[in-house]
């Protein structure tokens, strides 16, 4: 195995590449978010509690009922960066025939083949530094945005979360020269 900065590891086998992309792994921040998700729940548990128990007029109600819309939302968007922070990894193959793409949490996830023929526009987009868009990309509360996308039969396929500059261009190398090499044979 052969590694691209701190997340990013490839092997090379005679005819196949294969490429696993980690999320960043920062303990403290990791820590927060555990915290910060565990206190939003104990949240939700007190709220429910409180509209079963308590004698709430209606306005009340529906107060918590949207609160509760939010809650959810938020639930939900935390609890998915969270597992993705933990247990999360993009995967990547490339073959004779194929680039392969999956998406794995807990080693869970569907692998995509995405046929080298009909890949075009393969291209490496970063965020302007200093923008809205780095600032949201670097917050661990969400997934992140992709840094490499292609078309394939006039979709956009994008992957390659939050990879810094530095590996994300290394990485974007790699991938093309790989794909160039297998479709020359």
């Amino acid at each position: 195995m052969k590694n691209i900065g701190s997340r990013i590891t490839f092997l090379d086998i005679k005819d196949q590449t294969t490429i696993v992309i980690q999320p960043d792994k920062n303990p403290l921040v990791n820590a927060m978010m555990g915290a910060w998700l565990a206190m939003w729940l104990v949240i939700g548990i007190t709220l429910f509690w409180s509209l079963l128990y308590f004698n709430l007029s209606k306005q009340e109600k529906i107060i918590i009922y949207i609160f509760f819309v939010f809650w959810f939302y938020y639930a939900f968007k935390v609890f998915k960066a969270f597992i993705w922070l933990m247990f999360g990894k993009e995967l990547l193959k490339i073959d004779n025939l194929a680039l392969n793409y999956k998406k794995s949490v807990f080693n869970y996830g569907k692998s995509t083949p995405y046929y080298l023929e009909n890949i075009t526009k393969f291209s490496l987009t970063l965020p302007k530094v200093k923008s809205i868009h780095s600032v949201w990309d670097a917050s661990p509360w969400v997934i992140g945005g992709e840094r490499f996308h292609f078309e394939y039969f006039s979709k956009v396929i994008y992957f390659g979360r939050k990879i810094p500059e530095s590996e994300a261009k290394l990485l974007f190398q790699l991938i093309n020269k790989r794909i160039q090499e297998r479709l020359k044979k």
